[in-house]
Parts: C-alpha cells; sequence; structure tokens
C-alpha cells in the first residue's frame, strides 16, 4: 500500500506548464511535486514541434539537443499557392525553430527536478481533496493503488482534457466551435524545403490548416487541424490530409513512419484561473494562441507566474483566492489581450472562402511587415482589397 504524501506545491501534469511551474516554485524555496500520469515524460508527442524563440529567454530556457533545425521562416499558401513569406526580416522573431518536442519536455523536466522538484511517473489524479470549500491536494492513484497527496497549493497542469479544474468547481468547458481536431505524420522521403515552415489556407482544412515542419533533409511532419465542428471526427480530418498529400508531388512519394492526432482548443482562456488552493495553467487553461494553435510559449510564460505565485503564497502561509489571483492577473495582463484578439480573428477566418483567401495572401505577398500582427497583416491588405477588411474593421 502506497503510504499519503504531503509537499507545499501539488503539479498534475509534467508538460511545458507544469514543468515550468514547477521550476519557478522550486527555485523560491517551496516544495514541489509533479506527478505525470504517462510512464515517460513527453511522450507520445501530440504536437507539430515548430516553435518561437523569442520567449525563451523570459522563462529560462536555453536552447538545447531539442532541437532539429533553427529555420529562416514560414511560408503561408493561398489555395491557388500564392505564396505569403515571413521571414526574419518581416516577423522578427516569431520564426524559430523545429524540435523534438519529447527532448523537449524532458529537458524541462530536468530543470525542474535540479532546482529541487520531485516527479513521480506513472500517477495519475482521480480527483481533488477539499477542505472547507478550500482545494488541499488530490486522489490518486499509482499502479492501481489509492492513496493521498496533501497539498498547500494544487497546480492543475493536465492539458487539453483537464479534469483538475472540473472537479475544484472551475469551468473549463469549450464548444466544438473551439476546438480543432489534428492530425499529422512523420514521413520520410518528401522533398520539404529545410528553411521554411509551411502552411496551407482554405478548404483543404476547413477552420484551420495543412502544415509542414521539416525535421532534416526528406524528412517533415505533415499534419492538419480542422475545426471541429465542420467535421464528423479524427476520421474524416484524416481524409482531409491524406487527400492533400496525395495532391501534393512533393509528398505524395512520402512514406509515413508515424502518426499522432488529438484535439487543440482554439477558444479564449478560461475566466477563473484560480480559487481557494488551486491554479490552473497551460493548455488545461485554454491558453493555446487560437488562431496559430500554438500554446508552448504561452503556457511556460504562465507557468513562470504561476510557480511564483504559489512558492509566495507558500512563504506568506496565504492560500485563498483573493492571494492566488495574483497569477491570474499576472498571466492575463502578459498574455490576454492576443489570446482574445487572435480568437476574434479566428472566428472571422473560418467563414472565410477561399476565393478570399486567395486575395489575403495575394495583398500581403507583395508588403513587408515590420512586426507579425493580425492589425499588420488587415492594414496591408486594405490597401489593395479593401472589400475584405470590412469584416475586419474592428480590428484596424
Amino acid at each position: 500500500m502506497v503510504q499519503d504524501l504531503k509537499t507545499d506545491v501539488l503539479v498534475i501534469g509534467a508538460g511545458p506548464a507544469g514543468s515550468m511551474t514547477a521550476k519557478w516554485a522550486a527555485k523560491q524555496g517551496a516544495r514541489v511535486l509533479v506527478i505525470e500520469k504517462r510512464q515517460e515524460i513527453g511522450s507520445p508527442v501530440r504536437c507539430g514541434e515548430g516553435m518561437s524563440k523569442d520567449w525563451l529567454p523570459e522563462v529560462g530556457i536555453k536552447p538545447g539537443k531539442w532541437i532539429n533545425l533553427e529555420v529562416e521562416g514560414a511560408r503561408i499558401f493561398a489555395p491557388n499557392e500564392t505564396v505569403f513569406e515571413i521571414n526574419e526580416k518581416s516577423a522578427g522573431n516569431e520564426v524559430g525553430y523545429v524540435v523534438e518536442r519529447d527532448g523537449f519536455d524532458k529537458a524541462l523536466a530536468i530543470d525542474a527536478a535540479n532546482a529541487g522538484a520531485e516527479f513521480l511517473l506513472k500517477t495519475a489524479a482521480v480527483g481533488v481533496l477539499k477542505d472547507g470549500g478550500r482545494v488541499v491536494g488530490a486522489r490518486i492513484k499509482q499502479f492501481g493503488e489509492p492513496f493521498e497527496i496533501r497539498a498547500k497549493v494544487t497546480i492543475a497542469a493536465d492539458g487539453f482534457e483537464s479534469q483538475v479544474g472540473r472537479w475544484a468547481g472551475l469551468s473549463t468547458n469549450i464548444s466544438t466551435r473551439d476546438m480543432d481536431s489534428c492530425l499529422q505524420y512523420r514521413m520520410t522521403n518528401v522533398d520539404c524545403d529545410t528553411r521554411y515552415c509551411d502552411f496551407y489556407l482554405g478548404k483543404v482544412a476547413p477552420g484551420g490548416y495543412v502544415w509542414i515542419f521539416p525535421k532534416d533533409e526528406g524528412l517533415a511532419n505533415v499534419g492538419i487541424g480542422v475545426q471541429l465542428s465542420k467535421i464528423t471526427g479524427m476520421a474524416e480530418a484524416r481524409k482531409y490530409l491524406d487527400d492533400w498529400i496525395a495532391k501534393h508531388p512533393a509528398y505524395a512519394k512520402g512514406k509515413k513512419i508515424d502518426m499522432v492526432g488529438g484535439g487543440v482548443s482554439i477558444s479564449p482562456p478560461v475566466k477563473q484561473s484560480a480559487a481557494d488552493g488551486i491554479m490552473i495553467v497551460g493548455d488545461a487553461a485554454r491558453m493555446i494562441d487560437p488562431l496559430t494553435g500554438g500554446g508552448i510559449a504561452n503556457g511556460c510564460i504562465a507557468g513562470k507566474i504561476c510557480g511564483t505565485v504559489a512558492a509566495e503564497s507558500v512563504h506568506a502561509g496565504d492560500f485563498s483566492k483573493a492571494f492566488l489571483d495574483q497569477y491570474d492577473r499576472g498571466w492575463r495582463a502578459r498574455l490576454e489581450e492576443k489570446l482574445y484578439r487572435n480568437w476574434l480573428a479566428k472566428e472571422k477566418l473560418c467563414t472565410l472562402s477561399d476565393e478570399i483567401f486567395n486575395k489575403l495572401v495575394d495583398a500581403l505577398s507583395t508588403v513587408h511587415l515590420q512586426k507579425l500582427s493580425v492589425h499588420n497583416i488587415l492594414k496591408a491588405v486594405r490597401d489593395k482589397h479593401p472589400e475584405i477588411t470590412q469584416e475586419f474593421a474592428e480590428f484596424l
């Protein structure tokens, strides 16, 4: 029988947001325990494996062996194959790395462990513990054995399928309109340009896009995200991807050597991310960018804030919502405006026809943006196709 445990900070989930929270809480003197339901951190990979790089110094991440490629930029393809190229001159640090995601996650866990955090693998939360309305830890199972972990502060970092926040009484529900069904192959024997990550828009991926993230010469992640409200399930998303591959000679001749799939939230963030004794972070708090589907940077940035506030609450002996709301205010000040703005943009873009996408990319292909943003993109489009931007007036 497993003995019950006690800690200052219990982090449920060892993804990027969870490990980053653990690292910053441990660095500031809190006793931290991280539990992960899988037997290996970072596996299975459920990610396109592309990320920007400008935010890494902010959270104390140094580039490591987890980097496959440093790309020069990205290319956005309209349905008619017109290309808008985003390079460092026009997008700055929005371009970055293609990574080995499992290696990246392990590197963050190592950083957290080196800071003093402890990890328990193949260990799942099955409920939360409460005392007078305050969350005081979680009910746990490891190898089928039940036990309890008591904690002064509990962190829900359990990803897209999060249950911990809901058990604590926090709403994390989202509609099918705010979810993408994603599927990706790793393919060899393909003609990919290792200088760029490529994105294809339009009805080839309703409400989303097809992506190409090069891993090496002739090797790439080829994936698709489709708005869940526009399809019946993963099988239909796979058909869209297979159809796209079949029509592109550079990839039709390729061989599939791996496949991953899952859901991604493309919603606004949660309205409440803290309650008595608990905070929610990362994908569990719906911090994924609704426009790009990327969540690693936001999860890590919020994780630093979350870990810092968790440690401060331990030192202050105050685990109330009023104290933990410092985290809520902190991450919103840093991330919320862009997240909400990009959600509004996503809502508009999901309704556009291939003809409009062609005009958008056509306009962008002839300009150089000083900074990549929805506002700057629409300003550039307005000069050439003013009729398009009427639908986006609130962004200008």
